[in-house]
């Protein structure tokens, strides 16, 4: 099974996500995300054998629970870059107790032979992916033309371990475990 590690957005900012793809969508023909799928990956763990899922669990589970972390969804960007793009993103903004996290979680799961990422951590919201060069002018039109860029904040207070499964019509994710922050 293939696995990764992620926080959950609130109904509040997946529904601003939500009409923002819509409203862009017409404007390039990129593989744009279903809204309902966005969160904050933490760790991409990758394919795990089905027998041993048990043991991630409850590395996760030995994790110190963090206090809950402040989380703001505000800005739009490209990686690598905008000239050639392959992914369309939102930006996240959080302290760095959020990448303190995502090295936990790291720490936690190494023992298992799970590699560490050596990538700085960079969140952010896949909102599209970009796997044929298309003419970018007018997506970046219609986001120079946006009203504002901020689509809301939280406060993260659980993590949570999902299933993804690939499918032609896209990934489908399934909630695992749950790991709630301290309060």
């Amino acid at each position: 099974m293939r696995l990764f590690t992620a926080i959950d957005l609130p109904p509040g900012i997946l529904t601003a996500l939500s009409r923002l793809i819509d409203h862009l969508r017409p404007s390039a023909g990129i593989n744009w995300s279903p809204a309902f799928n966005l969160h904050i990956t933490t760790k991409f763990i990758g394919e795990w054998p089905d027998e041993r899922l048990g043991e991630i669990q409850a590395a996760l589970a030995s994790l110190g629970p963090p206090e809950p972390i402040p989380i703001e969804v505000r800005g739009l960007g490209f990686f690598p870059n905008p000239h050639s793009p392959r992914v369309f993103f939102a930006t996240i903004h959080a302290p760095a107790s959020l990448a303190a996290l995502a090295r936990e979680i790291d720490r936690a799961l190494e023992p298992l032979g799970i590699v560490p990422e050596k990538r700085p951590f960079s969140p952010h919201l896949t909102l599209a992916r970009i796997k044929q060069p298309v003419p970018m002018q007018p997506l970046t039109s219609a986001i120079a033309g946006l009203p504002s860029v901020e689509f809301g904040s939280f406060i993260a207070d659980r993590l949570f371990l999902y299933r993804s499964q690939l499918n032609p019509r896209g990934s489908v994710y399934t909630k695992l475990s749950d790991y709630a922050f301290e309060k």
